[in-house]
């Protein structure tokens, strides 16, 4: 990791405890993700309702690590590669906060879809999505754990199949709709589903992007894949 020893053991304290509870809230993230995931695929309301209950943890864990990086700023003043993790940091746990999110829409559609007597069958491409965008935040997650540029531009380069994912998962629905009018308004719930799990990919990518420039000291966002290879060609 590229992460400085100081001269005060306590600022290197304060600044792994950042990182750890980091690592903590995407824990309870990936989770509610997963299980909204479940809940919908397998049509548990139980599960479903509880993740949605729950989401306020992650807020709680977005206020709290926000705090601390706050102290720190007014505190030590960093420079450099310290203020590059606290900003990582600050823009991070905002995207997994955003994660939380989708992933209490997705489990609130759920237990909407659950309701009705919507085919099974669109909903094997909506776990092939889903399984994409949990592989992909758990990843983002071990990029940043290990401040993994590699890695890190390795996930980020995934995020387009999500892309592909979601405009075949559109396709199919909206044929299916065309095919049954009665169909209609769960295959609308299912489409906000599949955006979710879009925008979740697009989280991803965005923390991986924050990885990239805690150790790179590269801005690599609002760029395509290939440019950001490029950019990055001499360091992979």
């Amino acid at each position: 990791m590229n992460i400085q020893k100081h001269i005060s053991k306590e600022y290197d304290n304060e600044l792994e405890t950042v990182r750890s509870h980091v690592m903590e809230m995407g824990g309870i993230v990936e989770n509610q993700l997963t299980g909204a995931i479940t809940a919908l695929v397998e049509s548990d309301i139980e599960l479903a309702e509880k993740i949605v209950k729950t989401e306020y943890k992650v807020n709680l864990q977005e206020v709290s690590i926000d705090e601390q990086c706050i102290r720190i700023l007014a505190k030590r003043q960093p420079a450099a590669v310290d203020l590059r993790l606290i900003m990582a940091v600050i823009k991070t746990i905002t995207d997994l906060e955003r994660i939380g999110d989708e992933a209490q829409k997705i489990a609130k559609k759920a237990i909407y879809l659950s309701e009705s007597q919507a085919p099974k069958a669109y909903y094997i491409s909506i776990k092939a999505m889903g399984s994409l965008v949990v592989n992909m935040v758990h990843d983002s997650l071990n990029a940043f754990a290990r401040m993994d540029s590699k890695e890190a531009f390795i996930v980020a380069s995934r995020e387009p199949e999500s892309d592909e994912q979601y405009v075949a998962i559109l396709r199919q629905l909206i044929t299916y709709m065309m095919e049954d009018p009665r169909s209609i308004s769960t295959s609308i719930d299912a489409i906000w589903t599949a955006r979710a799990m879009e925008r979740i990919a697009d989280h991803a990518r965005n923390i991986c992007e924050y990885v990239i420039y805690f150790v790179e000291g590269k801005d690599v966002r609002h760029i395509t894949i290939e440019e950001m290879e490029k950019e990055l060609s001499e360091k992979l």
